[in-house]
């Protein structure tokens, strides 16, 4: 695996972390009561964006180490993802 691809992997494993964990302990604005003129009521209140980047970096370096770990020994090749996608010929 090139460094381009390991960097490729890196940013999307992060980012799908990111869209799964934003959702975790959200209180709009509506729940709390306090709501900003301007702004709909499902707004988060405190989206509390650094705390939840710290999760997602931990979580996506974990998952890479795996995933590259299984690409990088060859358990898993792109000739048997080939052969299972393929299909009967």
């Amino acid at each position: 695996m090139s460094i381009m691809s390991a960097i490729a992997l890196y940013a999307i494993i992060w980012f799908m972390t990111l869209f799964l964990v934003l959702p975790f302990r959200m209180k709009t604005q509506g729940e709390i009561g306090e709501v900003v003129p301007g702004t709909p009521s499902s707004a988060p209140s405190d989206a509390q964006m650094w705390r939840k980047a710290k999760i997602v970096t931990i979580i996506a370096t974990a998952a890479f180490v795996v995933i590259a770990g299984i690409i990088l020994s060859e358990v898993i090749t792109y000739a048997m993802i080939e052969k299972i996608t393929r299909g009967p010929r």
